[in-house]
């Protein structure tokens, strides 16, 4: 394969396959999600690397059946569960080199959903070579979700069948840019360096849940999502589900992302101007190269 090649902007599912698939993640969080919410026993909720890494029943069990379901749908497809990397950590490095591997978070936000709070929901990513093609970033409490395909643009779906386009922000100048960052997730001396540049823009939060962080840039209602940690169960479907509402998905050193990569800073932001005016005021701050 060489650089001149173009590559082909086809859709790896079809119209039934998307939704078929967007079924099979409706029945698993009406049969493993929705049941434990605020109904896990103490004994349902554990760590993984640390207290605030949790891991519940509903996290195990809705990843079996989405990957049972899935492996059934797609027999000839990686299929890569979050907890099931947990407990083999090499499958993550097979994903970049699976030529189609849908990547599957169970319940994103788990923090939010062990303790109560309607904040969390299942991501699926389809990747090429480790390069998004496909996101769905559902809601089990909404019922809702959006999805993105590299064919078409990224659209909001809901059960009754409606389903709309979206469009990411118009960004701004950097004082009146808003977004998500994963500052708390970050090494201590880039917390050190990061922590004077936030000033400098309107609003900095975090949702704990990736899913509903990439829903709101793909929607328009926040112009940027910046992360260090690269799980690619966490950002491979907002890549795409951004790029799709016409935003601006890049490592911020420039590289394109794909899933091989574990060390860097990922910037996903309304457009090219506002990219930019992120990228270059957070320049030599991250230890990432963009200096």
């Amino acid at each position: 394969m060489t650089d001149s090649l173009p590559i082909p902007l086809t859709s790896p599912m079809t119209s039934a396959q998307q939704t078929a698939l967007i079924n099979l993640v409706r029945r698993a969080a009406r049969a493993e999600i929705m049941p434990r919410f605020r109904n896990l026993a103490q004994g349902d909720i554990t760590t993984k690397s640390g207290p605030h890494d949790l891991v519940t029943e509903a996290d195990h069990q809705a990843e079996a059946m989405l990957a049972r379901g899935l492996q059934r749908m797609f027999p000839h497809a990686l299929i890569v569960g979050e907890e099931a990397v947990t407990a083999k950590p090499s499958l993550r490095e097979d994903i970049s080199g699976a030529e189609l591997a849908i990547i599957i978070d169970p319940v994103d936000g788990t923090w939010n959903f062990a303790h109560g709070l309607p904040l969390f929901g299942v991501i699926i990513a389809v990747t090429r070579f480790g390069r998004p093609v496909l996101g769905l970033l559902y809601d089990p409490v909404a019922d809702d979700w959006i999805i993105a395909d590299e064919a078409t643009p990224t659209r909001l779906g809901a059960a009754l069948g409606s389903e709309r386009p979206t469009k990411v922000s118009s960004g701004g100048a950097l004082s009146d840019l808003q977004g998500y960052m994963h500052f708390s997730l970050m090494a201590q001396e880039q917390q050190e360096l990061l922590a004077p540049r936030l000033a400098g823009l309107a609003r900095v939060t975090a949702l704990r849940c990736s899913c509903h962080e990439y829903r709101m840039l793909a929607q328009g209602a926040v112009d940027f999502v910046m992360s260090g940690m690269l799980n690619p169960w966490d950002h491979a479907a907002g890549v795409i589900a951004c790029q799709q509402a016409g935003g601006i998905a890049m490592m911020l050193d420039g590289r394109a992302y794909n899933t091989e990569i574990s060390d860097g800073v990922l910037l996903c932001a309304a457009n090219q101007d506002s990219w930019t005016r992120l990228r270059d005021h957070f320049a030599g701050s991250l230890g990432d190269g963009s200096e």
